[in-house]
């Protein structure tokens, strides 16, 4: 009889476990949904009515108070292919002293491949949400591949209104195919054929800054890692917006990387911070927008300035962009380059490994 009791007491206790780890599993689940909130779900709920406080910014941030109207910044526009190459190479050292951002038509990068990155990133973002969420990035991962709203540390709570999936595109050795899109089928194909003529706009920006530094035409490439280095694809979506001059799309920042090659779509958005005040830059059709990144700015020791940009939205239509970010390997040392520094010219910036810089920097860090 005492058996028996004891077996009843073992097997009531066990269902009381159960019941507690059974709701303490629902509250995880209920707060990882609350903390994967998505703009493109908020986006769909919010027509005509007001946005989550979460969204509005200060009237120090808000684009519709602070951006200079009716006048479009014209970054410098650089011909790619023109055959002076001294002007090419020139008007790239330029842009990256004076600007840290220009656009670069002819770059020989067909159309029609552009076309193709931007209809199957279009195609992925236009998925039913729960097959979007097979690509969601780990919460407890440092990795920030993977599908998501949240990037970096958010002062006063603040959310920017865009969703976002990340995934490297380059070395092979570090891609985690997990994070590449299984649909459309054409994904990786569209993603593939783009990165097969990006390498040679890649080396072509590189070259022209290492001669604009005094260097040999490969020095500049080798000292950021050469072949190695990361090539980490973004695709920005920014679904339309009832109040877009209450948000911003991404908070004002400059980039991580060496450089950033960026496509976009149609809609206006890009930003630019220029003599005390945000200015829309204009938009020239079918070329890349280059940034000159942290990363560039340290190796040359302030010689090219990484450029401080934000990106707005717009009422009715979607905006997407395609940013890849060429930057060091997470263990890889970036520093002033030693033929930039002398008693003249002492280094600028620490030396640090790019993860390091990159935890200070999305946790808002002093570097």
């Amino acid at each position: 009889m005492g058996r028996c009791h004891c077996h009843l007491w073992v097997r009531v206790f066990l269902q009381i476990q159960q019941s507690k780890k059974s709701k303490f599993h629902n509250k995880r689940k209920s707060l990882k949904k609350m903390e994967f909130l998505r703009v493109q779900t908020v986006a769909s709920n919010s027509k005509d009515v007001a946005i989550p406080d979460m969204f509005v910014r200060p009237e120090t941030e808000q684009p519709g108070i602070t951006t200079v109207h009716g006048v479009k910044l014209e970054v410098p526009i650089i011909d790619f292919n023109n055959p002076d190459e001294g002007k090419v190479l020139n008007e790239i050292m330029e842009a990256s002293k004076k600007w840290g951002m220009f656009q670069i038509v002819n770059h020989e990068i067909p159309s029609h491949v552009i076309k193709k990155l931007q209809s199957v990133g279009k195609e992925f973002f236009e998925l039913p949400q729960e097959e979007k969420e097979l690509y969601a990035k780990d919460p407890e991962s440092k990795s920030i591949e993977g599908y998501g709203t949240k990037l970096q540390k958010e002062l006063n709570g603040k959310k920017g209104w865009v969703d976002h999936l990340f995934h490297i595109i380059w070395p092979l050795s570090s891609i985690n195919y997990r994070f590449w899109p299984k649909n459309p089928p054409s994904y990786r194909e569209a993603n593939e054929e783009y990165l097969k003529y990006l390498h040679g706009v890649v080396d072509k920006l590189f070259k022209s800054m290492s001669i604009g530094l005094g260097f040999e035409e490969n020095e500049l490439k080798e000292a950021a890692g050469g072949d190695s280095m990361i090539h980490l694809l973004k695709i920005n979506y920014y679904p339309p917006c009832p109040f877009p001059d209450l948000v911003v799309g991404v908070p004002p920042h400059t980039d991580m990387s060496y450089i950033t090659i960026l496509v976009p779509n149609d809609v206006q958005g890009l930003q630019a911070f220029r003599d005390g005040h945000w200015y829309d830059v204009k938009y020239v059709p079918n070329a890349l927008v280059i940034h000159i990144g942290d990363q560039m700015e340290i190796m040359s020791n302030g010689k090219y300035k990484a450029v401080f940009h934000r990106t707005t939205v717009s009422k009715e239509e979607t905006r997407i962009s395609w940013p890849v970010f060429i930057e060091p390997q997470p263990e890889y040392e970036v520093g002033p380059h030693p033929k930039l520094v002398n008693e003249e010219n002492p280094p600028k910036y620490k030396t640090k490994k790019y993860k390091d810089y990159a935890y200070c920097k999305l946790n808002k860090i002093p570097q």
